[in-house]
């Protein structure tokens, strides 16, 4: 690292906490602090609500996977392309759920099911998330630490202490600092500079990248594989074990199942302006994925080429020494790309990179901090209590809350001994809590005879059967025959049978979902829905309702019609191949117009379209914080199955300072 790589790191990181000092005065209410007072726009939240996926882990855990299999997976996962993104399009569960106006899932189970099912969920939201968040931090110090070619330990006088463990404070250090300044209102407005900020810097890097490395290194290196293993040929990939054909239709059907069920984000999903806003920043959401896409593939093939090409065994030589010194090897293989990521990259781009990755940290960490914090002050600490908390000592709860998580993360990152891969330990921690509650939630949201009883069943077996093979396969180890991606399956599978079965057996009425959705006669001035036509239109099989303007049509057809095309090629290309196959050259050309080219092209388009967009929206924000109406009621209070903010019977509101009995 170069001096002018230092001055790319850390001047963006100084002008995030000054925008965190100065939103710090906006911030007057609950809502604020929970929900940004839910007056973001769409650019705004899907700028910001990406950096959550921006952060040095998710490079690291995309870079084992792709270390593993290549591109051969993303061949099958096309095909359920359009699938996914007609149920992005319908807005199923992120609609509805911002339609409930609530500021946490566990409020929402309050809301349609009961106290204790909130207390519950909540309790088991909080631990299943802190464990999962509980190693981001460390894996992402670690990245940074063989990036910017810092030393592996520091040496305190007789003491050796790892380096990433006080990098590691200091991230979280600054994290909590914007995370308390002003709640998510400071989060959603940082996140959203970070990815802005990102975005461009994507496109630098990759043009550096396309610079360093020819197509035609890349390709020989993509191509020497043994048969069994290849990284370009879907069809010759029957010795990978864990991320296999499997892997990704057990991993998409659990996507949505568990749609919004995970809640380390969840102020992105109360934050828009209405329920429309909310699904357009989700859709709009794929689109800026491309650009990521792109970086983080060509990041990982260049490494992988830097390392095992003979064309870069000179200049790869240090950076081979150094992995072999790593002795864990759970660790040597997290850290294998990003050391070959360090020595690769010129001066100047190597600090560029190091600054979208310390954003993406700040970012995600920021943002977990704020969810883990408040689902344990609002869904276990103050459901408990018989008094409520004036609004000022509420913030003040919800801070304290911030920085325990923090402390936590870095006790836990410090001491954890990394076994599974990344991506296999977010899948069996978030199975945990969502192996249950992906039915209680799409169950309470779609279907008015869902019974707390059904919430209750589904939720316990599924979270026991989640934590049975967490430990099953930690005392095992490799000879237990499921993985963490199975264990979800197959717990969430069951989960549903149970919800519906155990709902059919105890409904004796059926739920007010009118009063819940704010629909009709509950209607909220302002975020009321415009009445459905009933004519047939080709626009409703795909999920437009009257709610999409044009251009909102344009932005769904788009990603729609690109989705089709891909079923079409991956049909037709699979035929093709079963009569004549494609030799491995064939694919990797396929590969690297699929897998670069056209989401550069994406990325260009995307990082002009977005900062646009971004800007706009961060601007109409504080226009709309200036005459904003502050509902101190708004706080996540729940009355007899009721929002306190949506209760006007005084009678009911006091009722809620003794503790509601629903």
């Amino acid at each position: 690292m170069q001096l002018i790589d230092w001055i790319i790191l850390f001047v963006p990181i100084l002008a995030l906490v000054a925008v965190a000092v100065f939103t710090h005065h906006y911030m007057k209410s609950v809502a604020d602090f929970m929900s940004g007072g839910r007056l973001a726009g769409r650019y705004l939240l899907a700028v910001a609500s990406g950096e959550l996926g921006a952060g040095a882990v998710v490079f690291v855990s995309t870079f084992e996977v792709i270390y593993q299999s290549g591109f051969a997976l993303g061949w099958w996962g096309k095909l359920v392309t359009p699938i996914s993104i007609a149920i992005a399009i319908s807005g199923f569960v992120i609609y509805r759920y911002r339609q409930t106006r609530v500021m946490t899932l566990a409020q929402f189970f309050e809301v349609r099911y009961s106290r204790s099912f909130r207390l519950f969920a909540g309790g088991l939201a909080f631990v299943a998330g802190i464990l999962n968040f509980g190693i981001i931090p460390s894996v992402g110090a670690r990245f940074l630490v063989y990036v910017l070619g810092l030393p592996a330990e520091l040496h305190l006088g007789a003491m050796t202490l790892p380096t990433y463990i006080p990098l590691m404070g200091l991230f979280l250090t600054i994290t909590v600092i914007l995370t308390i300044s002003g709640g998510f209102l400071t989060v959603m407005l940082t996140d959203c500079l970070e990815g802005i900020f990102s975005q461009l810097s994507y496109i630098i890097i990759i043009l550096v990248l396309y610079a360093s490395f020819s197509w035609p290194q890349l390709s020989h290196t993509l191509v020497t594989r043994p048969a069994g293993q290849s990284y370009v040929n879907p069809f010759d990939v029957g010795d990978l074990n864990d991320f296999n054909i499997s892997y990704v239709v057990m991993t998409f059907f659990t996507g949505i199942y568990a749609t919004m069920a995970w809640q380390n984000s969840g102020a992105y999903n109360t934050a828009a302006l209405n329920a429309h806003e909310s699904r357009m920043a989700r859709l709009l959401g794929r689109w800026r994925e491309y650009g990521k896409g792109c970086l983080i593939t060509l990041l990982a093939i260049c490494g992988i080429t830097f390392l095992q090409n003979a064309d870069f065994s000179v200049q790869s030589e240090h950076a081979r020494y150094l992995i072999s010194q790593i002795s864990e090897p759970q660790i040597q293989s997290q850290m294998r790309i990003p050391i070959a990521i360090s020595e690769m990259l010129p001066t100047g781009v190597k600090g560029l990179l190091c600054a979208v990755l310390l954003m993406g940290i700040c970012g995600g960490d920021s943002t977990h901090l704020h969810s883990w914090s408040s689902i344990l002050i609002q869904d276990v600490f103050l459901p408990l209590r018989k008094k409520q908390l004036t609004p000022q000592q509420h913030i003040r709860w919800l801070r304290i809350a911030v920085i325990g998580v923090a402390l936590f993360a870095f006790l836990f990152g410090s001491l954890f001994r990394q076994t599974e891969y990344v991506a296999m330990w977010f899948q069996v921690t978030t199975g945990i809590f969502v192996g249950g509650a992906g039915s209680a939630i799409i169950g309470g949201l779609y279907w008015k005879k869902g019974t707390a009883q059904g919430a209750w069943a589904s939720m316990v077996i599924g979270s026991l059967l989640s934590f049975g093979g967490i430990m099953a396969r930690q005392w095992y180890g490799k000879e237990f025959p499921m993985n963490g991606t199975q264990i979800y399956f197959t717990a969430s599978l069951i989960a549903v049978a149970i919800y519906i079965i155990v709902s059919l057996l105890t409904c004796r009425e059926n739920f007010n979902m009118d009063r819940m959705l704010h629909r009709g006669p509950y209607a909220i001035a302002g975020e009321e829905e415009k009445k459905p036509q009933r004519k047939f239109s080709l626009g409703k099989l795909v999920g437009f309702d009257e709610n999409f303007s044009l251009g909102d049509k344009w932005i769904a057809g788009w990603l729609m019609g690109w989705g089709v095309l891909m079923v079409v090629v991956i049909v037709s290309g699979t035929i093709w191949n079963m009569i004549s196959p494609w030799s491995t050259t064939v694919w990797a050309g396929y590969w690297h117009v699929v897998a670069i080219i056209i989401p550069l092209v994406y990325a260009i388009i995307t990082g002009i379209w977005f900062t646009w967009g971004g800007v706009r929206d961060i601007r109409d924000l504080f226009a709309r914080m200036k005459n904003a109406n502050i509902n101190h009621r708004d706080d996540g209070t729940v009355v007899n199955h009721q929002n306190l903010a949506d209760v006007v019977d005084p009678k009911a509101t006091a009722a809620a300072s003794n503790g509601s009995k629903a």
